[in-house]
């Protein structure tokens, strides 16, 4: 049995906190600098070259990419082997995010209550924390801010096994048109199939963590990732909704057993700022 020190796992949260706002991950870089260079529209290419300026400047002087800094979400391996010193892995995270989004001076986006006093907390908590106990003494912790824009661009639909492969694709390409200029595209596409309500939902979270462009290991899925990428490229909403032939960068679909009566199917954007950042420990 490995004991972890609470303090330790605070302290790495609030690092990451301060990583993830300013630092865009190096696959997210070149997606963006390959895209650019595919790119026709001339106010297209112009966006391109400000996301790497923007980019640039965000790691040299350790400002925000966005001036929204995101609801703190965490996707968390536990080793079996583990404990912490005082407290629960919940409260660490908890305790790092206050101190992260503190320290670094980063935009406090959460409210108490969603629907009567939306009161912000001040602090940026409570964080949404996605724990799976796994073998081993590590902690592995990875943080992707999720900015209101892109979230608000979700959408789940409980399609018929009937509606088939053309069901899936009409629905998400639909859907990323229909959010236009909402997510700040070029976007990421997470897409999750299968599961229940709530499974669909996290799976499609869960895909934009993938590295970027990596295809599906399934090669059915792999086949069904660039088919959606290019039909949703085809509808011209381009970088920022203005026109152009890059809307998103990738898709990535993670898929789970389900229902033999049902086939749901989640949708979760990333805008052209795909942040993330992961220690372990």
């Amino acid at each position: 049995m490995r004991v972890i020190e609470f303090e330790r796992i605070a302290s790495a949260v609030a690092d990451l906190c301060g990583k993830a706002a300013c630092d865009l991950p190096p696959d997210v870089l070149a997606g963006l600098r390959n895209s650019g260079e595919t790119e026709q529209s001339e106010l297209g290419r112009d966006f391109f070259r400000q996301y790497l300026e923007n980019a640039r400047i965000a790691a040299s002087d350790r400002m925000p990419l966005c001036q929204d800094t995101g609801f703190a979400v965490y996707f968390v391996e536990l080793g079996d082997q583990v404990r912490l010193d005082r407290g629960t892995i919940y409260e660490a995270i908890e305790e790092g995010t206050r101190r992260g989004y503190k320290d670094h001076y980063l935009r406090k986006s959460i409210v108490s209550d969603p629907l009567f006093d939306r009161r912000n907390t001040f602090d940026n908590t409570p964080a949404v924390i996605h724990l799976t106990l796994v073998e081993g003494e590590s902690v592995k912790i990875l943080l992707a801010p999720k900015g209101g824009g892109s979230e608000n661009m979700s959408a789940v639909k409980m399609l018929k096994p009937s509606d088939g492969r053309r069901g899936v694709v009409d629905f998400v390409v639909e859907t990323v048109r229909n959010a236009g200029g909402n997510p700040c595209p070029p976007t990421v596409v997470g897409v999750g199939i299968g599961g229940t309500f709530e499974k669909a939902a996290y799976l499609a979270k869960h895909a934009l963590l993938r590295p970027l462009g990596s295809p599906n290991p399934d090669p059915r899925y792999a086949e069904l990732e660039a088919e959606i990428l290019q039909k949703i490229n085809a509808t011209g909403v381009g970088p920022q909704g203005l026109g152009g032939d890059i809307t998103s960068l990738a898709v990535h679909i993670e898929f789970h057993p389900c229902h033999l009566a049902s086939m749901p199917v989640a949708l979760n954007l990333n805008c052209h700022a795909a942040r993330h950042a992961e220690v372990t420990l």
